[in-house]
């Protein structure tokens, strides 16, 4: 463990216990929003070929030119 992550232990100990339970919601709450983005970037790419496909036809080519 290094220094800062010692010094962060510390402070985090010297916190009343409602205040860790604090903390720790928030930590959680980070990653959580974290991992939403992920999920968010991995629909968002994998939409990509499906509207590709539905985009990329002759029947909708006039909207193309707008």
């Amino acid at each position: 463990m290094n220094t800062a992550e010692y010094l962060l232990i510390e402070k985090i100990l010297q916190l009343p216990l409602a205040r860790q339970a604090e903390f720790t919601d928030f930590v959680d709450f980070l990653h959580s929003r974290k991992n939403n983005r992920a999920q968010v970037q991995d629909a968002a790419q994998t939409s990509v070929a499906s509207f590709a496909a539905v985009r990329d036809n002759d029947a909708d080519a006039a909207y193309d030119k707008l």
